[in-house]
C-alpha cells in the first residue's frame, strides 16, 4: 500500500506540474493525430501533404479506406482502394475523428499491466460506442454535422485515456482500483480540458463536452444534446464510472421523452452498428 500511495502522489504531481506549465506531454500516437489535425486545419496544406501524413500511420490508412467504403458514405458501392481517394471521399472532418480514434485505440495497447490494459480496452469500447451513436443520431436528425458529432463523442473520455497512458509507468496503481478510479474522477476534467485546448478544438465541441448538466431536452438539437443522448444510449459502461447515466424520468421539469428516445435507438441502430464497424472495428 505504501508503494500505491507514493506512486499515486507522484503521478498527481506530474500531471499538476504539466497543467501548470500549460503543456501536457502527449504519447507518440497523439502527436501524429495532432499533426494530421494541424494539416487539415491549415488552408495552405495540400491534399498530397495530408495524404502523406495519413500514409505514415498504417492503421489510420486502413481505417480511412474502410470508412470510405462504408455504405453510409459510399451508397453506390464504387470500391475505393487508395488513401488519396479515401481522404477525398470522407472529408477532413471525418479524417480528424479517425486520427483521434486511432490514437485512442493505440493508447489501449500502451500498458504493461493486464489489469490496466483491460480497463483501457473497456474505456475504448465505451468511447467508440458513444461516438457511433452520436454519428447515427446526427445523421438521422440532421441538426448537427455527423462527423462533428462523432469526433465530439470520441473526445468524451480523452482525459481518461491520457491518464491511463501515464499510469503504465506506475504499476502499483492497480493494487487499489477503487482509489485509482477516484483519482481518475478528480483529474479527468482538467486533463481533458488541457487536451482539448492543446488540439485547439472549436468552442462548440468544448462546450458540448461539459458534463455538469444532464441531458433533459427532447428532441436533441444541439451538438451537446446529441452527445449527451449518445452517452445515455451506450450499453458499454465506462470502467471508471460506478453507475451508468440514467435516462431522465418524465416529470413536469423535463422535456425528455423516454418513448421517443427508445424509438430513436431502434431507428438508428443499424447505422450506428455500421459506423462502429467501419470506423472503430
Amino acid at each position: 500500500m505504501q508503494d500505491f500511495e507514493a506512486q499515486i502522489r507522484a503521478l498527481a504531481a506530474q500531471i499538476e506540474q504539466e497543467l501548470e506549465k500549460g503543456h501536457l506531454n502527449f504519447p507518440t500516437s497523439m502527436e501524429i493525430s495532432l499533426r494530421i489535425k494541424q494539416l487539415a486545419d491549415d488552408p495552405n496544406s495540400s491534399t498530397e501533404e495530408i495524404v502523406a501524413a495519413v500514409r505514415a500511420e498504417p492503421v489510420l490508412s486502413a481505417k480511412v479506406i474502410r470508412m470510405a467504403n462504408a455504405i453510409l458514405l459510399n451508397p453506390y458501392g464504387a470500391r475505393i482502394t487508395s488513401v488519396n481517394n479515401a481522404v477525398r471521399r470522407i472529408g477532413l472532418a471525418a479524417l480528424r475523428c479517425l486520427a483521434f480514434a486511432v490514437a485512442a485505440e493505440q493508447l489501449t495497447q500502451d500498458h504493461r499491466s493486464p489489469p490496466l490494459r483491460a480497463l483501457a480496452v473497456d474505456l475504448w469500447t465505451h468511447s467508440a460506442d458513444i461516438a457511433s451513436w452520436a454519428y447515427a443520431f446526427a445523421h438521422h436528425l440532421r441538426t448537427v454535422n455527423p462527423d462533428t458529432a462523432m469526433l465530439t463523442g470520441m473526445m468524451v473520455n480523452i482525459g481518461q485515456f491520457l491518464l491511463l497512458a501515464r499510469a503504465a509507468d506506475y504499476p502499483a496503481l492497480e493494487d487499489n482500483m477503487d482509489r485509482f478510479s477516484e483519482f481518475m474522477s478528480v483529474w479527468k476534467t482538467p486533463v481533458s480540458r488541457s487536451v482539448l485546448e492543446a488540439f485547439e478544438l472549436p468552442d462548440d465541441i468544448i462546450e458540448a463536452l461539459d458534463d455538469e448538466n444532464p441531458c433533459n431536452d427532447w428532441p436533441p438539437q444541439t451538438l451537446r444534446d446529441i452527445v449527451q443522448t449518445a452517452i445515455l444510449a451506450t450499453d458499454a459502461p465506462n470502467p471508471f464510472d460506478r453507475e451508468k447515466p440514467s435516462i431522465p424520468k418524465d416529470t413536469g421539469n423535463t422535456e425528455f421523452d423516454q418513448q421517443q428516445f427508445l424509438a430513436l435507438l431502434d431507428i438508428t441502430r443499424i447505422n450506428k452498428n455500421e459506423i462502429l464497424d467501419a470506423v472503430f472495428g
